[in-house]
């Protein structure tokens, strides 16, 4: 078993408002975010790596540009959100601090569903 404590973690306060906590390793990166209340993530997309965003705690506006097109939805605690490779930005309209954890992954395209449903031995 390996651990990486929040000490060992690559601290970032970005301009914008969020406060990042990234933990990164061969095969993906993981990172927790506090998200300042009214601020606004810089607009950006990923073209090879795969982004998932859980939010923990709070709510954003998730905005992204889909064929043109610009879509928007409030996201809360639960929601799960996979941006692809489309523009986007999250918006905090709220006055409390969001919280939300994102992982990025370099997919391969497999199919590892039921991997992950039944790769567990009880011992």
């Amino acid at each position: 078993m390996k651990i990486t404590t929040r000490l060992q973690a690559n601290h970032i306060d970005k301009p914008e408002g969020t406060k990042v906590d990234y933990y990164l390793f061969d095969g993906y990166e993981l990172h927790y975010n506090e998200q300042a209340p009214h601020t606004t993530q810089t607009w950006h997309h990923h073209e090879k790596v795969w982004e998932s965003l859980y939010i923990i705690d709070g709510e954003l506006t998730a905005q992204w540009r889909e064929k043109g097109t610009e879509k928007s939805q409030v996201v809360q605690a639960g929601d799960l959100i996979e941006s692809e490779d489309t523009p986007h930005t999250f918006t905090n309209h709220t006055d409390h601090i969001t919280k939300f954890i994102v992982l990025k992954q370099v997919l391969s395209n497999t199919n590892h569903r039921n991997l992950f449903k039944t790769d567990k031995v009880l011992d």
